[in-house]
């Protein structure tokens, strides 16, 4: 058997090599040339206002603001998830795509690790951390593609990074903090500067995956189209759009695909359905009236926008009107204006958290102004227009010195109540009740809002017998296990949430009113109460 001898090394004379310090340069160049390229630059810029965000959004993110009931249900759909038992914790009923919280459920290791003994909801909160940050970074790229220089871009990212709207409504668990990152995703890919028609077709498939997280985003779509007519050659735009419509489909159809094998596409007895969960988002479910008619719901909640910061959804408002009449801004001007036109609508159902699908391009529609503004100011020539060259510094002068002196005051006082408020201590007192109960009654049926629940689960009760209030009346497949109807509740916790619904359920008045407290945490409309149900009385 013939073996095949290894070839000869090749030895380099030493006179041949290069010096020592001559490969170490070569080495360092070759190292170091990504930070010299413009994009590793920017990347640098961004990872460095990420870092500046970062010390406003973190601290007591657990504390401010107070946890609501719909990051509780998020929190506990994603560990229905993690837990194998399904998409939700109580039967799936298409309210939502459920994309939102299987990417929470993918992130839920983080909360794991950094406080696992914390309040569920004020764990959970550290999984939008790397969302935001990722929101952030994209606010900057997509500035950028727009065409508008580095300071521009750096200015868009702290002006959303550092609001106090920004940081109150981002630090909690909404779905549409994930498809707002997903709705940047697929603008950024449209208005890829290398025209290729695979980002094209992920850019649809992007903006599928932020419908899939919020339904809501589907308003916004016709942004992307637009982003991708301006993005695209002239004679490729065709290819842009197909390809893109192609990924949108493929992407999107999954969710009634899967409600068509269960079953469930249409409505009918005794199953829940899509299209029935849509019929009840726009047609039967309760409006929010006018915006514009004081002591409406719709109008209430605008004002407790406006409460935590007034500047950036004011001058975000303004922005993105002049914004549609400005080429390069016109892709997220559009987005922003379909979005703000649901808000402004009569008579439909405005949900908390709807804003934080406008806040980036409120952001970027302005300072895009103020560098078009400001370019055109300074284009004067000194030499030939020296009286109009020094009005139009000064008046660029003046306008930061203003926007500076009204800013200040309101970021100032908003992001001092987000790091000191401890708007969440009664939960948390709560919870430490739940675990120290748990091992003596863990056979004891328990209901309480949702933002509690995954907190009783962990603490040991048995999570059949741990109820989420609305299911108390909802959901016949709960009300089967209750033989004795409220009776066969042992604890009732009233919270702000279970008591801020002004349609109270006549089982869940029921044991509010037969029952008395055990234990109350807090003072006022906040406090939450341990309440031991009455089981005898009449």
């Amino acid at each position: 058997m013939t073996t095949l001898a290894e070839p000869p090394a090749v030895e380099v004379p030493p006179e041949d090599r290069p010096p020592l310090r001559d490969r170490a340069r070569r080495v360092a160049v070759l190292v170091t040339a990504p930070l010299r390229r413009w994009p590793s630059r920017d990347a640098v810029i961004v990872a460095a206002l990420v870092a500046v965000v970062g010390c406003v959004y973190l601290p007591n993110i657990g504390g401010f603001p107070g946890a609501s009931d719909d990051e509780g249900t998020y929190l506990a759909q994603a560990w229905a998830v993690r837990e194998g038992l399904g998409l939700a914790h109580y039967t799936y009923w298409y309210d939502h795509p459920p994309v939102g919280w299987l990417q929470l459920a993918a992130l839920a290791w983080l909360p794991a690790a950094v406080a696992p003994d914390a309040l569920a909801v004020a764990a959970g909160r550290y999984a939008m951390v790397p969302v935001v940050a990722i929101i952030l970074a994209l606010t900057y790229v997509l500035t950028r593609r727009l065409g508008f220089a580095r300071p521009t871009a750096a200015a868009a990212l702290l002006l959303l990074g550092l609001s106090p709207l920004t940081v109150t409504l981002y630090r909690q668990l909404f779905l549409d903090t994930f498809a707002v990152a997903w709705l940047l995703a697929a603008l950024v890919l449209a208005l890829s500067p290398r025209k290729h028609l695979w980002h094209h077709v992920a850019a649809g498939a992007a903006a599928a995956v932020a419908v899939l997280s919020k339904e809501t985003m589907l308003v916004a779509v016709p942004a992307v189209a637009v982003a991708l007519w301006q993005g695209t050659l002239r004679g490729l735009r065709g290819y842009s759009l197909v390809g893109a419509t192609a990924g949108l489909a493929l992407v999107g159809v999954f969710f009634p695909l899967y409600a068509l094998l269960k079953g469930e596409l249409f409505p009918g007895p005794d199953h829940v359905s899509l299209i029935g969960a849509w019929q009840f988002q726009l047609q039967n479910r309760t409006g929010s009236g006018s915006v514009f008619e004081a002591g409406s719901s719709a109008n209430k909640l605008v004002q407790s926008w406006l409460f935590y910061d007034w500047v950036l959804p004011v001058a975000g408002a303004i922005a993105v009107v002049a914004g549609l009449f400005v080429r390069r801004l016109r892709a997220p001007a559009l987005a922003a204006v379909l979005l703000a036109v649901m808000v402004v609508r009569p008579g439909g159902y405005l949900p908390a958290m709807y804003v934080i699908g406008l806040l980036p391009f409120f952001a970027i529609a302005t300072v895009g102004l103020v560098e078009i503004a400001a370019r055109r100011l300074l284009a004067v020539d000194p030499l030939r227009h020296g009286r109009r060259y020094r009005a139009s510094v000064a008046l660029l002068v003046a306008s930061t010195v203003a926007a500076v002196v009204l800013v200040v005051p309101v970021w100032t006082t908003g992001l001092g109540r987000a790091v000191t408020r401890a708007d969440n201590s009664g939960y948390e007192a709560t919870a430490v009740w739940l675990r120290a109960h748990a091992p003596v009654e863990p056979h004891a049926r328990v209901v309480l809002d949702d933002v509690l629940w995954l907190d009783a689960v962990n603490a040991g009760f048995e999570r059949e017998r741990v109820i989420w209030f609305y299911k108390l009346d909802l959901d016949t497949a709960v009300t089967a296990t209750l033989p004795r109807g409220w009776r066969s509740v042992d604890y009732v916790i009233s919270s702000p949430a279970m008591r801020a619904d002004p349609n109270i359920l006549p089982n869940v008045a029921a044991v509010l009113t037969h029952s008395h407290v055990v234990v109350t945490f807090g003072t006022g409309d906040d406090r939450i109460e341990i309440r031991r149900v009455d089981q005898e009385a009449q």
